[in-house]
């Protein structure tokens, strides 16, 4: 039976087939790491950003594909996790404009939209990198403009779509030598095509997903979160507003304008149809009644932020002692009102107290495996109430999540791109408090590009790397986009490692020891290198970050 046309409902089916055939393959996604480190997480965020999408997009009550994608999109901008769940929300987004308002899909309309989903991803990656899901989105929306008139059937259209970028795929490791050295094909154009694979299954009926839920996709352990407390007398707009507004006429920046003078942590994401808002403020009432001048309010959701965060606050900090008698005093502190408020994502009890000491407002668990939503983000920025609001990603594949946040807040808001923990606390031992965001950037992002980051963890996997064959279980040094050491003795890899990135300018070297070495092992390895560098300071700091052996800050 041929499937000429999609409309709402079938979309939604598309959209759960394709996240139960993600994460059906999450792990091989994951494994396709350039690098055979245990911090693969492609495949996680792409499943947690189309999760999101399709939250959002299963509470569009009308049988209309437009306002399901456009739903879907705004679900994913929200959900986005690491660079891989930055760049599908983007196609999500690129996708809904491509379908505009057509309540039903054919072939040409198909087409169309995925060419437009690769062209609003390129558009929104500062160094579009070929070999990459980029690369396979851009392949399949061009293959797609080049055939559909040839298939009413849209799976038939899709299995062509999903044959070309599949033979793309295969050339990734071409275009990307890093790809071709480890042996690998590009996981984020994988996860793509396991997504397109998913929606085929739904449009050929081979699917189980007969009515779409939500729930029947297993959720994915995610990070705890942290909250801060904040005096609430200085809560100066005391409702939390969000809602949806269905619109014929609305447009979100011309919307999110009007609304500035209503309160802060404004968020207006959408369009064409559907958009999302979320303020804080004072006239919850004038807010909705602006609304309502453009169209047909749903998800109506009003908290007293003061009540609010006092009693959920106070919860937390009963259970907390409750359950941990011995942070009963550590409880986190007001946030003052000041002239900067720094983010930081931080992995690690120790590395979380190092954060603290050097004056991070609100920190957001992250890291290696579990990389914090664009929402998250959003998130830490709303406990700040600093003029100047400063993002240490602290990781790479955080970095995008970061700016996407900057982009959707209304906030002064400052991303300064550190891809490491070492590269985080070098940017704020350079950070001046009393001068202005300009110097600040500058001498920041200068004092990132003058330390040296080493990591020693273990191989997930066998591979070969510049001519140095690994085995998995061997443990690996790695310092930027290179391993330098590898062997079967932790701290033996390590000197190594250290040996490799020390030059006469160094004169500090940082060691944070991880969840898995006791003090005595890392004292050892502090003792090993004194006797190699005697006239250099080295600092033992207990980091607690989990993977990882070792994080070395060299200086």
């Amino acid at each position: 039976m041929k499937t000429t046309s999609i409309d709402g409902n079938l979309l939604k089916i598309m959209l759960e087939s394709a996240a139960l055939m993600l994460e059906e393959n999450k792990e091989e996604v994951n494994s396709l790491n350039v690098f055979p480190v245990p911090d693969g997480d492609t495949g996680t965020n792409m499943l947690l950003t189309i999760k999101s999408a399709l939250k959002q997009g299963l509470q569009v009550d009308e049988n209309n594909a437009s306002k399901v994608a456009l739903a879907a999109s705004q679900g994913s901008l929200m959900g986005a996790r690491g660079n891989s769940g930055v760049i599908l929300s983007q196609l999500f987004r690129g996708l809904a404009s491509g379908i505009g308002e057509n309540e039903k899909i054919d072939s040409r309309i198909m087409a169309e939209a995925l060419k437009r989903a690769a062209d609003t991803a390129y558009k929104a990656v500062m160094k579009p990198t070929e070999g990459t899901i980029l690369t396979v989105a851009r392949e399949c929306g061009e293959r797609a403009m080049e055939i559909y008139d040839l298939h009413e059937d849209l799976a038939d259209l899709m299995e062509e779509v999903i044959k070309h970028g599949n033979d793309v795929l295969k050339k990734t490791p071409d275009m990307l030598p890093v790809l071709k050295q480890a042996g690998v094909v590009d996981a984020g154009g994988k996860g793509l095509i396991y997504i397109f694979l998913g929606a085929l299954q739904a449009l050929k009926g081979e699917t189980v997903v007969t009515v779409p839920r939500i729930d029947k996709i297993s959720p994915i352990k995610e990070a705890p979160k942290r909250r801060e407390y904040i005096e609430t007398d200085d809560i100066k707009f005391g409702y939390c507003t969000e809602f949806m507004i269905n619109t014929i006429n609305g447009d979100a920046e011309s919307f999110r304008d009007e609304l500035a003078i209503f309160g802060d942590s404004l968020l207006v994401v959408g369009g064409e149809g559907l958009i999302k808002v979320h303020v804080h403020t004072n006239n919850p009432g004038q807010v909705l009644e602006k609304a309502l001048l453009i169209g047909e309010l749903s998800d109506i959701k009003i908290d007293n932020m003061r009540y609010q965060h006092e009693e959920v606050l106070l919860k937390d900090e009963l259970n907390l002692i409750r359950d941990n008698p011995e942070v009963g005093q550590n409880i986190e502190k007001t946030i003052e009102k000041q002239k900067y408020s720094v983010i930081a994502i931080s992995v690690g009890e120790g590395i979380d107290r190092l954060f603290k000491d050097l004056n991070v407002d609100v920190l957001v668990p992250g890291g290696q495996t579990m990389n914090p939503s664009t929402e998250d983000i959003i998130s830490a920025i709303d406990k700040t109430n600093g003029d100047h609001v400063i993002i240490l990603p602290n990781n790479s594949n955080i970095i995008l999540a970061a700016q996407q946040a900057k982009t959707l807040s209304d906030r002064s808001i400052i991303v300064i791109p550190t891809k490491t923990i070492p590269q985080g606390i070098a940017a704020l031992l350079a950070m001046d408090p009393e001068k202005d965001p300009e110097y600040n950037v500058d001498i920041m992002s200068e004092a990132i590009k003058n330390v040296i980051t080493g990591q020693v963890t273990f191989a997930v996997r066998d591979t070969e790397f510049n001519g140095t064959e690994i085995s998995k279980g061997d443990i690996i040094g790695l310092s930027d986009k290179d391993i330098l050491s590898a062997g079967t003795d932790i701290n033996e890899v390590s000197k190594k490692l250290i040996d490799k990135l020390m030059d006469e300018d160094k004169s500090i070297i940082t060691l944070m020891y991880g969840d898995d070495i006791s003090e005595e092992t890392a004292n050892e390895l502090a003792d090993l290198l004194t006797e190699s560098y005697p006239d250099i300071d080295i600092e033992v700091i207990h980091g607690g970050q989990p993977l990882y052996y070792y994080i070395f800050a060299i200086e």
